[in-house]
């Protein structure tokens, strides 16, 4: 493990070039900034000594390359959608479908994943307990207050 002094020494040395990397694959500074933390997360647990500053340079940019590859790569950045470009669609729908899909986006976020699992993506219960760590039944109830809520903010049976 580093040390404080280590870490500061690192940060001020490769930080921009790190940023510079992260920004260049990500095209986003919130992203960035969680890759950033990421990569020097992992430099200070990291135990082996670098051969040389070379070394050390080059460890970094091959952590930080593969960490934005991981991200990129992750589940939820494969299916999330910008807001903006949700909006685009939102508003060639018909207009009762734009209702149902303004209703189901200002739902709680527990709500929200579980219809969007389960509605727009058809995984079952079980499967949706799978990826978002919950038990079937506790993803059977949290559908079907979701359901109950759209069923008020709709004024009716439209589920």
């Amino acid at each position: 493990m580093h040390s404080e002094q280590e870490a500061n020494r690192a940060i001020e040395l490769y930080s921009d070039m790190i940023r510079k990397i992260c920004m260049l694959h990500l095209k986003n500074y919130a992203d960035t900034e969680d890759i950033f933390q990421t990569v020097f997360m992992k430099y200070l647990l990291h135990t082996a000594p670098f051969e040389s500053e070379e070394h050390e340079k080059a460890w970094f940019i091959r952590v930080t390359v593969n960490a934005c590859k991981d991200l990129l790569k992750s589940f939820f950045r494969r299916n999330a959608v910008p807001l903006e470009e949700l909006s685009e669609q939102a508003a060639a729908l018909p207009e009762q479908d734009r209702e149902v899909l303004e209703a189901v986006l200002a739902l709680p976020s527990k709500y929200k994943d579980v219809v969007y699992l389960h509605y727009y993506e058809g995984y079952s219960a079980a499967e949706i307990g799978r990826i978002l760590n919950k038990n079937v039944n506790t993803v059977y109830t949290l559908l079907s207050r979701a359901r109950e809520q759209l069923k008020q903010t709709l004024g009716g049976d439209r589920l």
